[in-house]
């Protein structure tokens, strides 16, 4: 695995996002998340299901804390998660539960992110454990630190191969060197009917 300052502890299998967040998708995700035009999440959740290339089981997502989720309404990545596991023909259900309501990330470094996110998940406790294969949705990734902490938590709980699906990834200079993924995965940024390279 390449090792850079913005690595999270444990990694996801692969990451995929069908748009970059800025300009027209950046807006889509503030409408979903801070105006709760829910029905941007069936828009974002095609163009996921598009750009994904997992094998998962089920899908589930990064879910809200109960504080901030009553604030907004709904969680936004379970909109999402809902919408792309139906384009998916998958089925969508409650993997987590956030247990920590941090402040909002957006200004901090990975290795902030990477502390504050320590032990702010756990397994949601349902009827059984996760499967195998899990897609963990979300709407945006930057750092890959939420996901990471997602990723294990899952594969305490049980599940073998844990990969990220986003409406979009945030980029401050070019894309990172797969550092947040397991060596030999193929992670990037591509749009759907974009060849993947191998």
């Amino acid at each position: 695995m390449a090792k850079c300052g913005d690595c999270p502890p444990e990694p996801v299998e692969s990451a995929r996002a069908p748009f970059l967040f800025s300009g027209p998708a950046r807006r889509a995700v503030h409408r979903l998340k801070f105006s709760g035009q829910r029905s941007i999440a069936g828009a974002l959740g095609a163009a996921m299901a598009a750009a994904n290339e997992a094998q998962p089981d089920a899908l589930t997502w990064v879910p809200l804390s109960p504080a901030r989720r009553a604030k907004r309404g709904f969680d936004q990545a379970k909109a999402l998660a809902s919408a792309a596991a139906s384009h998916l023909g998958l089925p969508s259900r409650k993997m987590l539960v956030r247990i920590a309501d941090l402040p909002p990330q957006a200004r901090r470094t990975g290795e902030e992110r990477r502390r504050a996110m320590r032990g702010a998940f756990r397994p949601s406790g349902g009827r059984s454990p996760p499967p195998k294969r899990v897609l963990l949705v979300d709407d945006v990734l930057t750092t890959g630190a939420t996901a990471a902490e997602c990723a294990a938590v899952l594969r305490d709980a049980g599940a073998e191969e844990v990969s990220l699906l986003v409406a979009a990834r945030a980029l401050s200079k070019s894309l990172p060197d797969r550092c947040y993924a397991r060596s030999g995965s193929r992670l990037g940024l591509w749009l759907p009917g974009e060849e993947v390279p191998r």
